[in-house]
């Protein structure tokens, strides 16, 4: 007897087989008892003897029976199953349930989403919630071989890193060996590719894990976060847009077949455009809110740089290391910082800034300016990105590349109210994680062997 995911038996009848999964639901009519049994690939109808009737919905079972076809007047159009059932001649329970402390035949979007998240792994169970999961596997799939067949390699890049002034706060980490200094989770790759292209890798990509420790916000997965890093050298803008652009021309076919792509090539808009007519640098270009249609466009000519009341000094709109266009190096030199204009690129997607790129500094002397600019002195930016700098000395390509905000464009693809719905366990918008309920204290005797003492406030 063979085992079987329940999708695979649809073509099986008149065969024995073995199922694995959970009771999802028990109809009993005393004589005959009818259980829908559930796996990852989908739903099947069993049907047995009085003795199915002691097990309980989410119990664990292992079923051997004989597919048969049901009668026409019984078939489930519903159902991806609907034509077949399972007559069980034994079976075993595997594990017993206790009651939920929810249902999860529903969408689950009226719960609270403290409890929703204290126990992800039973909201997971969900047919929406595994279908944010399949899908998310399937687009990284996806992305992974067509990156490759277009002569990308796939670089890891480490995850203990340095803590360096880029925008967001750090994640920081203490060595133990080490007393007194600190390790920083990435915010991005970004100065790592940067030296994989000076390195003459040419063609990078990583599927990676981004830290950020930012304010909790609802709209974004708090603390970490997936993107698409790519990287290229000897490119202009056009073509690093134009390998995205087509990347996702071809997986909405693939991957989204009942999606429309409202316009192809996508409308380039510049920055100064997009905030004249739709007074946003995320335009929903849409003529209406159809949400099996997806409107791209990209925002390009963005500022290098904003003036920032709060912190009273200049701050670039992208990232220090995002070129300004040539054409506008001349106001660097004037002091016209307002004036300059980035070699950015960011792809909209219904309102939702889905990717952002540019084209990098490779010039030492212009990086170093930049960070100037910005306020930082010449010794801390050498003591910061030196290394960076040193790198640039020993022949730099030209290269650009773009971060595609993985969680987001699967969000806005799959309808979702938030990224949380397409993470397995995301933290809270409070900023704790799901299910392990972090961050928490630590012992005594762990801060002691980090040379660090807990200050209360």
């Amino acid at each position: 007897m063979k085992k079987y995911f329940i999708l695979d038996i649809k073509d099986k009848v008149g065969e024995e087989v073995e199922l694995y999964g959970w009771v999802n639901s028990i109809r009993d009519h005393k004589k005959v008892v009818f259980i829908d049994l559930r796996d990852r690939s989908g739903v099947v109808q069993l049907v047995g003897d009085q003795q199915l009737s002691s097990l309980s919905p989410e119990d664990v079972v292992c079923v051997k029976g004989i597919v048969k076809q049901r009668p026409d007047h019984l078939v489930n159009p519903n159902l991806e199953t609907g034509r077949i059932e399972v007559e069980v001649k034994a079976f075993e329970k595997l594990s017993s349930a206790d009651v939920l402390p929810f249902e999860i035949g529903d969408s689950g979007y009226d719960l609270d989403e403290q409890i929703r998240l204290k126990y992800r792994y039973l909201d997971l169970r969900r047919e929406r919630m595994k279908r944010n999961l399949f899908f998310r596997q399937k687009v990284l799939s996806y992305v992974r071989n067509y990156l490759v067949e277009k002569g990308f390699w796939e670089v890891e890049t480490p995850i203990l890193t340095k803590s360096t002034p880029e925008g967001a706060r750090d994640f920081i980490v203490p060595s133990r060996l080490k007393k007194g200094k600190f390790y920083a989770l990435p915010q991005s790759p970004q100065q790592y590719k940067q030296l994989l292209m000076v390195a003459g890798v040419e063609r990078y990509f990583q599927i990676a894990r981004c830290f950020r420790d930012e304010d909790p916000r609802a709209d974004r997965a708090y603390g970490e976060f997936t993107q698409i890093d790519i990287e290229m050298s000897f490119v202009a803008e056009d073509e690093v847009r134009g390998l995205v652009e087509q990347m996702i021309i071809n997986l909405v076919k693939e991957v989204f077949p009942e999606k429309t792509i409202m316009q192809t090539p996508f409308p380039v808009i510049d920055y100064q455009t997009a905030m004249k007519q739709y007074n946003s640098d995320r335009p929903d270009i849409r003529k209406k809110q159809d949400e099996n249609v997806l409107a791209f466009c990209w925002i390009v000519d963005f500022p290098a740089f904003e003036w920032s009341e709060e912190e009273k000094r200049w701050t670039t709109v992208h990232h220090p290391f995002t070129s300004p266009k040539k054409e506008d190096l001349k106001y660097l030199d004037s002091g016209e910082f307002g004036k300059v204009r980035a070699q950015q690129y960011d792809l909209v997607l219904n309102g939702f800034e889905v990717a952002g790129g540019s084209i990098r500094i490779t010039d030492p002397e212009l990086q170093s300016k930049i960070f100037q600019i910005m306020g930082h002195k010449k010794s801390d930016v050498e003591a910061k990105f030196g290394h960076l700098l040193k790198a640039f000395s020993y022949g730099v390509p030209p290269h650009g590349g773009i971060a595609i905000g993985f969680d987001r464009l699967l969000q806005v693809i799959l309808n979702e109210r938030s990224v949380r719905e397409v993470i397995a366990f995301p933290a809270t918008s409070g900023g704790v994680t799901a299910v392990m309920s972090a961050p928490d204290t630590v012992s005594d005797q762990q801060l002691k062997e980090l040379g660090i003492a807990v200050v209360e406030d």
